[in-house]
């Protein structure tokens, strides 16, 4: 008994614990206010930006507490913090010099998300990347795209995204047809094509443009899709398939270029 009361009353072991117990218990506190913050209570694209502005501030506060907790640990044994702090001060603009590609990602994430250039979840295009937002940190950027590769790039390289999960981008189409098919009825097997197009997932609308250019061997008659940004080449590819097997069932010719050999007799 004598030993464990002369354990629970030395502080060097006791203060350390109950440091870190708090802060444990301070860094969930924290996370729970921030969700109420930034998640709860948002839809749509608030929620997507609220996640990502979340992930950033749980990094960040997950640091402070943790190197307030270690300075309190020292001075508990004595450690005299005001030097290393003092120090940890010079060393601080040493390495923000060194470090500048990192601070300069640092404040390039942090531009990104209050800008709006994409968050969690969005699609976007870099180059010729297009994938998945899967994952934004104070110093990168991860993106996955639908073969399951992962892009993963500074944040201080984003000088030009595309986003397409912020707008409604639109799918056109040209339908090359054989010149001798009427127009009156290939528009009205167009339109049977749009209303099958229209049952897609994702697609918002359609409609028909018109003949869009007369061509050496076709009339390419053109539709346009809006649709959401994730789903636009799924989109596409169904498309076609439905303007193929319309124009199969209503007998309507899309020409294709075709060789003539003789054997010279």
């Amino acid at each position: 008994m004598e030993k464990v009361l002369s354990f629970l009353n030395n502080e060097k072991i006791i203060k350390p614990i109950f440091i870190i117990v708090v802060s444990i218990i301070f860094l969930k506190l924290a996370k729970s206010i921030l969700h109420r913050i930034f998640i709860k209570d948002k839809q749509g694209f608030r929620v997507k930006k609220g996640a990502t502005i979340l992930q950033l501030a749980e990094n960040v506060i997950k640091f402070f507490i943790f190197a307030i907790a270690i300075v309190m640990i020292l001075n508990v044994y004595g450690v005299d913090t005001n030097g290393i702090i003092a120090s940890l001060g010079i060393a601080g603009a040493v390495i923000g010099l060194a470090f500048q590609n990192t601070v300069q990602d640092i404040m390039a994430g942090i531009s990104i998300i209050m800008d709006n250039f994409y968050v969690v979840g969005d699609y976007i295009k870099l180059d010729d990347f297009l994938g998945e937002v899967v994952e934004i940190s104070l110093k990168s950027t991860k993106v996955k795209n639908f073969e399951g590769m992962t892009l993963i790039f500074a944040n201080r390289n984003v000088n030009k995204v595309i986003n397409l999960s912020q707008s409604s981008p639109s799918v056109k189409i040209d339908i090359p047809t054989a010149y001798e098919e009427k127009a009156e009825k290939v528009e009205s097997v167009i339109k049977e094509i749009l209303e099958e197009v229209n049952k897609l997932d994702g697609v918002i609308a359609s409609s028909y443009l018109g003949i869009d250019s007369l061509n050496d061997s076709s009339i390419n008659y053109s539709i346009l899709i809006q649709c959401r940004g994730k789903d636009q080449y799924v989109i596409r590819r169904k498309a076609l398939r439905i303007i193929k097997e319309t124009y199969d069932n209503n007998n309507i010719k899309i020409p294709y270029n075709q060789i003539e050999v003789h054997n010279g007799k």
